[in-house]
């Protein structure tokens, strides 16, 4: 919908009018007088040399010392934005072999962070989902979308160990994309799968970090269109 702003003479006005005025403007612009910068950054992939990992995601460690999964930049054939995913192509692992990336620079407190994930193979686990407030890659959030199980889980990840917060069940098709997105002010927490609001709840384990991907065991993922939008 396009926004069609009239123009007034405004120093013919009282100061206090045209005050006003601008700040009528700034509402049907923002739905509200802005009170907190925030920083967006977008990773589509497009752009990014394929078969590598794109620069500033760093891949963790497992728990014996291997890389956390193969994680590469490919064409994908039905990607959300053409032509390229980020994908976990590693289709084997131990039940507890969680494989992440994390991205540098992102370090923060409060977050409005979504991803498109797209279920591609595994039979022990299949799905993926978001990490954010990540001290490292063995303490952080994470919920994930498990289409095995046919639910969306949120949980703390203290020491490598996951202690599950809640649980939500729900019916996950293989054949297309879904949208996990979450959101973090202060303790307050709310995630939403496919638009639909699934968990709200106070978490105070972790105050702030970085935010990444997940996949776990042989689950083979592809993930588009990360948008991360930090409050300052």
């Amino acid at each position: 919908m396009a926004l069609s702003v009239h123009k007034y003479v405004l120093s013919s006005l009282n100061p206090s009018v045209w005050v006003g005025c601008l700040m009528w403007v700034l509402v049907l612009l923002f739905g509200s007088t802005p009170s907190v910068a925030s920083e967006v950054q977008v990773w589509n992939f497009d752009q990014d040399n394929p078969n590598r990992v794109p620069a500033g995601f760093h891949i963790g460690i497992l728990f014996d010392g291997r890389a956390a999964g193969d994680w590469q930049v490919i064409p994908a054939e039905n990607p959300v934005s053409p032509p390229n995913v980020l994908a976990q192509l590693q289709g084997k692992g131990a039940e507890h072999a969680y494989k992440l990336v994390l991205v540098q620079g992102t370090e923060a407190e409060d977050i409005n962070l979504s991803v498109r994930l797209l279920p591609i193979a595994g039979k022990a686990d299949m799905g993926g989902g978001l990490i954010w407030r990540a001290a490292d890659d063995r303490n952080y959030y994470l919920v994930r979308a498990n289409p095995l199980e046919q639910n969306i889980r949120i949980y703390r990840v203290v020491n490598g160990v996951r202690h599950m917060i809640q649980n939500f069940d729900h019916v996950i098709d293989i054949r297309r994309w879904h949208r996990l997105h979450v959101q973090m002010r202060g303790c307050d927490v709310h995630v939403w799968f496919d638009e639909q609001e699934v968990f709200t709840l106070c978490e105070r384990t972790f105050a702030r970090g970085r935010v990444g991907l997940w996949t776990k065991s042989d689950a083979v993922t592809y993930f588009d269109d990360l948008h991360l939008e930090v409050a300052r």
